[in-house]
């Protein structure tokens, strides 16, 4: 069986599934129960905010470091200048329009 990307923060790897299906009291170990996280909105959902969680990626993510981020989500760069034309954009429409203080 393979433990390939599913969810919103796409969790790969046995030891990932592993790590969240003893968080929320699954086992995630087995083909069809692993598929549960890509076919359950809640586990999709739930599963991007565990990883965020556990790898702190909050304290990095407020230092507007796309890259760190990056490389602890995907391993490598894949994907980085989407990642950052996205936080830019995002920040003008939010902070530059005032819909968010900072």
């Amino acid at each position: 069986m393979r433990f390939k990307g599913r969810g919103l923060i796409q969790l790969t790897g046995r030891a990932n599934y592993e790590s969240y299906g003893n968080a929320i009291g699954q086992n995630l170990l087995t083909d069809a129960a692993a598929k549960t996280v890509s076919t359950d909105p809640s586990l999709a959902i739930d599963v991007a905010g565990w990883f965020w969680s556990t790898h702190n990626l909050n304290a990095i993510a407020a230092g507007d470091n796309v890259t760190r981020v990056t490389e602890i989500v995907n391993g490598r760069h894949n994907g980085l200048a989407d990642r950052q034309c996205i936080l830019r954009r995002a920040k003008f429409l939010l902070v530059d329009r005032q819909f968010i203080r900072v």
